[in-house]
């Protein structure tokens, strides 16, 4: 469940929150149409004006003037940078709606070693990894390739699609939201019985702990 209480619908006031929940949560429906919980869309109705200010920013990508395809290679790979499966999941399907190729979809998660991607599109691919997995450190070379393909206005707003959608990604992580409700990944595994506190250091130095 998600982190942060969902609003009912019958609590839900503002116009721009119901237009968006009677379009997406169909009645009977469970979920959207994506196969996601859809409980982005009641989380985020605690308060209209952030629920606002997000659905702007979504509206944004639609009036870009970059290349569709870019712009989910840069969403698709923030999210599988930034290890949130709803982010990921999403932008996979609507590369898959622009027409890429299946196998291309696929190596988004290991494009540093496939030769299925054009120099621009590996720049966009590492330039994502830059601002994600290196919080903007951008080496000249990564942005020289951008810089030879694309005009400033359209690097700039790679930058601040990509970087909006790493935020849905961290901030999906952390409420639990749609695909990223799931337990943590990184837990103890427990010995065998018997183990007890027995201290591992003797097995792998054949000596007594001091």
């Amino acid at each position: 469940m998600p982190r942060l209480r969902q609003v009912p619908r019958e609590e839900m006031t503002d116009p721009v929150v119901t237009f968006f929940n009677d379009r997406l949560l169909e009645p009977g429906r469970q979920g959207t149409a994506t196969g996601s919980p859809g409980d982005w869309w009641t989380v985020f109705a605690l308060d209209p004006a952030i629920f606002r200010h997000c659905v702007k920013g979504f509206q944004l990508y639609r009036e870009s003037s970059l290349d569709p395809v870019l712009r989910e290679l840069g969403q698709t790979r923030a999210g599988w940078a930034r290890q949130s499966q709803f982010v990921y999941s999403q932008h996979c399907k609507q590369l898959r709606a622009l027409g890429l190729p299946e196998e291309k979809i696929k190596a988004i998660a290991h494009w540093a070693v496939s030769d299925l991607f054009g120099e621009l599109e590996r720049a966009v691919l590492a330039y994502t990894d830059a601002l994600v997995l290196d919080g903007g450190r951008v080496h000249d070379e990564v942005f020289a390739v951008l810089k030879r393909h694309l005009p400033d206005e359209q690097i700039l707003e790679l930058t601040y699609i990509t970087c909006l959608y790493e935020m849905h990604a961290t901030m999906a992580r952390a409420l639990r939201l749609e695909f990223d409700d799931r337990p943590d990944p990184i837990v103890e595994v427990p010995a065998p019985d018997g183990y007890g506190t027995r201290d591992i250091s003797e097995d792998l130095t054949g000596r007594p702990a001091t």
